[in-house]
This record gives structure tokens, C-alpha cells and sequence, in this order.
């Protein structure tokens, strides 16, 4: 696997880009007219942006979202964190149980029910982008956001590649294990069972659109967008 050395903000841009591109190819051209017409290209996009805590997939989503709004893209980021569920469930089997980490902390009923949904063809791009404060143990309470079609949807956060969730471009910013060891804050070590799991079972490096190595995160590297997917 080839890798580029690349900053976070040349990523962003390139993956932009992308969607621009993304865009123009779905355009729609009338025959009879010879005019664009208003239809696949005026449809939401939503991208994920995975891994670990530790890789914080906020900075490389709040990179992409600049980078978009300049191109007239609307966007709206949203982190899976936002979308935990109550402490009485994701403590049933114990404060450090892994199994109940990989499939029962995250609310992914809600973020199908809140998040995609709103965003599928005839949707109302009226998305929720919180649900439960895990500090607080309560509903945050946040108003809905208007994403207008042709914007784009960022999720970001842990664990996003294994629940077939819609998006159009994914990428993964991947750890090896000494550096995910590191850089996990030591009250959070017992997660990196699950994450080794993760890595053996959904394989999120072959599954995402783009690959991410971030051991020192001042200086990432990454495959690109995937040629298959420009082709």
C-alpha cells in the first residue's frame, strides 16, 4: 500500500474535491434543451470520517467542512459521540465491558432515525445533531439543523464502518497498535481490545474510501481517494 505524505488541511481539500466531482458527474443534462437540470446533484452528501478517539476525526472533519463552504457547500458535522446511549445501558455489563462497547454504546438506531434519514432522497434535511450529553446523563435538547439539498453531512467519531450506514465517501484514520496505545488516554485503555476487534472483523483500512496513518498526527499520510472510486 502506497502512502502520500500530505497535511490535514491538503487532505481536506482534495477530498472536496472529490465531491465536487462526485457532484458533477451525477449532473443531469435534457437532451431536448441541452440545460442542466436541478436533480441527482441537488441531493445531500454524507461522509464519515473514522477511528479511534485517540485519532480525532474532528480535526480532519472540521478541516473538510472549511474547505467546503468557500466551494458554496453547505455542510453540518456531526460526531457519533453526540449519539451515546444512557449510562444505565451502556454500563449494564460493567463500566469496561467490550463487547457492550462495540455494539451497545453507540445509538444507532437514532443516528439512522435522525441523522441519514433526513438525508435520504425526499428527505427533510432536518437533522439532530445530538441526542445525549454523556457528561450529564440527559437528552441534550439541541434544536434541529437545517442541512439545505446539495449540502454535505460530516459524521465523525469511533466504530462507523460496521453498521452499513449510507454514506457516499468514507475515510479511516487509522493507529497502529503502539501508537493507538499511546495516545489513549490511560482511563480509556481497556477500549483497545475493541478497537483490535474492530480493525479483524470489519477491516475499516480496506473498507473506506480513503486511508489515514496518523502515528504522529503533525505529519499524516494517506492513499488518496481510492482510484476506483474516480474511474
Amino acid at each position: 500500500m502506497q502512502l502520500e505524505a500530505i497535511t490535514w488541511q491538503r487532505m481536506a481539500e482534495r477530498l472536496a474535491g472529490h465531491l465536487d466531482t462526485d457532484t458533477d458527474t451525477d449532473t443531469d443534462t435534457n437532451t431536448d434543451t441541452g440545460m442542466e437540470e436541478a436533480g441527482p446533484e441537488a441531493r445531500w452528501r454524507r461522509v464519515g470520517i473514522d477511528g479511534a478517539p485517540a485519532a480525532r476525526t474532528g480535526v480532519l472533519a472540521a478541516e473538510l467542512a472549511d474547505a467546503l463552504r468557500p466551494r458554496g457547500r453547505p455542510v453540518l458535522v456531526v460526531a457519533a459521540e453526540g449519539f451515546l446511549r444512557p449510562a444505565s445501558l451502556r454500563f449494564e455489563f460493567g463500566r469496561e465491558d467490550v463487547d457492550s462497547y462495540l455494539d451497545g454504546w453507540y445509538d444507532t438506531g437514532a443516528l439512522w432515525r435522525e441523522v441519514f434519514g433526513p438525508t435520504d432522497p425526499g428527505g427533510t434535511g432536518r437533522v439532530l445533531p445530538d441526542l445525549w450529553d454523556p457528561d450529564t446523563d440527559r437528552a441534550t435538547r439541541s434544536p434541529y439543523a437545517e442541512l439545505p439539498p446539495g449540502g454535505v453531512l460530516i459524521v465523525h467519531g469511533p466504530l462507523l464502518l460496521g453498521h452499513w450506514f449510507p454514506f457516499d465517501l468514507t475515510v479511516h484514520i487509522g493507529l497502529s497498535p503502539g501508537a493507538l496505545a499511546r495516545r489513549t488516554e490511560e482511563s480509556a485503555r481497556w477500549t483497545l481490545p475493541a478497537f483490535a476487534r474492530y480493525e479483524a472483523e470489519t477491516g475499516p483500512a480496506d473498507r473506506a474510501d480513503a486511508l489515514v496513518r496518523a502515528d504522529d498526527p503533525r505529519h499524516p499520510a494517506w492513499t488518496g481517494v481510492r482510484a476506483e472510486l474516480t474511474g
